[in-house]
């Protein structure tokens, strides 16, 4: 998925300050700091937010207009320049973070709490450095113990998604972790198609599996992948639940109740549009079926275009600002306070045809995530590595750009 890698057009709002909380040492279980943990529900729908880059809003602002409780702070990851203690956005260390520990002491002090996701689309992930389960386990640990975490996202995208020791070491180290911190809620996410996931999506869960290891939640993004609409995504959804099922080995409402669903608000990255009538379709298929997860990309955007179109910091379709957050608040089980909704505009039903001027898909050559080519008078893009998968085909490696 493209999203992670949006730069934002806007410099980094300044957060409102706020003092940070004392931190209690490591016993062998996440500290607790700061107010009491939320209900299971609420970690289960927390949306996406950015709190230092993507013109990020007052989270606090937010959970007044909504209702929302917890949100889910992106990314932790490795240091831009190597090695395998954890960072924010590959630049900030974790160590000497002020900036987002007076985010969550604000959330925190507002009734509310965090979950941090580690991973994501762009930059070095710790599991592509570490060497081991262990270590990187360890690593992931001081965020924990820097914050006092009591949930925590594994977002496993490319390249780190197609790298086996990588994978092994992301889902060690969340093995390890969920054992060392009792009630550490943990959900695993990953790339959506048509088919709930790709090859690289299945090998996850079977390692998974292998290791013995059960999440609270395994989460797809059905996004950035050919989809339009609600009923496209419903469709991968229930896709992804027989995946899981012949899988790992579980019955219907096992899976049903280990399966999340993680959206994009509005504009996607390759276009496609998903409203509020959307995202209300999907809320209520993850009622109806009792999934444990519900949640989007991201707050950061959860607000109309005004003076940019920037896909990072704005949704590019009609809304109140932070309407689709209101969704996840909802799946927590909250009623939101009420606002007027502005009429809908309908998204576009066409777009510019692209530029045929790339090479011809050729079923002998191995192709990157993000390579593009053309295929019968259409422009492709690779959503990961492929070698002999036809554009347009099941597999559902290759975005449809459109006619060139």
């Amino acid at each position: 998925m493209r999203r992670h890698r949006i730069a934002a057009a806007l410099a980094a709002a300044t957060v409102a300050a706020g003092t940070a909380f004392t931190l209690a040492a490591h016993t062998g279980a996440s500290a607790a700091v700061g107010a009491a943990a939320l209900s299971s529900n609420w970690y289960a729908s927390a949306p996406y937010l950015m709190p230092q880059s993507n013109n990020p809003p007052d989270p606090v602002t937010v959970m007044s207009a909504t209702g929302q409780k917890a949100f889910q702070l992106a990314f932790i990851l490795a240091p831009n320049g190597g090695g395998c203690s954890p960072t924010w956005d590959g630049t900030s260390a974790v160590s000497s973070d002020t900036t987002v520990a007076n985010v969550i002491s604000r959330i925190r002090g507002a009734g509310g709490d965090v979950s941090v996701s580690v991973g994501g689309y762009g930059g070095t992930k710790l599991g592509q450095t570490c060497s081991t389960p262990a270590a990187t386990a360890a690593a992931y640990q001081q965020v924990i113990d820097r914050y006092g975490l009591r949930a925590i996202d594994f977002d496993l995208e490319e390249p780190e998604y197609e790298n086996d020791a990588a994978i092994n070491n992301e889902l060690g180290a969340a093995q390890i972790l969920q054992r060392n911190n009792p009630g550490l809620f943990v959900s695993v996410t990953m790339p959506g198609t048509a088919a709930g996931t790709g090859w690289f999506g299945t090998q996850l869960l079977d390692k998974s599996k292998s290791l013995g290891f059960t999440p609270n939640n395994f989460s797809i993004m059905p996004f950035d992948g050919g989809f339009n609409g609600a009923a496209s995504q419903t469709s991968a959804l229930e896709a992804f639940h027989s995946l899981l099922m012949s899988h790992l080995g579980w019955d219907s409402a096992t899976a049903y109740a280990h399966e999340g669903f993680s959206g994009m608000n509005g504009k996607t990255d390759v276009s496609e549009y998903f409203t509020q009538a959307d995202f209300q379709t999907v809320l209520d298929y993850a009622t109806s079926h009792g999934l444990g997860r519900f949640t989007f990309w991201s707050v950061n955007r959860d607000r109309a275009c005004t003076t940019t179109t920037d896909n990072g910091v704005c949704s590019n379709v009609t809304q109140n600002d932070w309407d689709f957050t209101k969704f996840t608040a909802r799946f927590a089980g909250a009623t939101p306070p009420v606002t007027t909704t502005p009429p809908t505009t309908p998204p576009p039903t066409s777009t510019t045809p692209g530029s045929c001027a790339v090479a011809a898909w050729s079923a002998t050559t191995a192709y990157n995530g993000g390579a593009v080519v053309s295929y019968n008078g259409h422009k492709w893009t690779a959503r990961w590595w492929t070698y002999g998968d036809t554009p347009g085909g099941a597999a559902g490696v290759w975005v449809d750009n459109g006619a060139c």
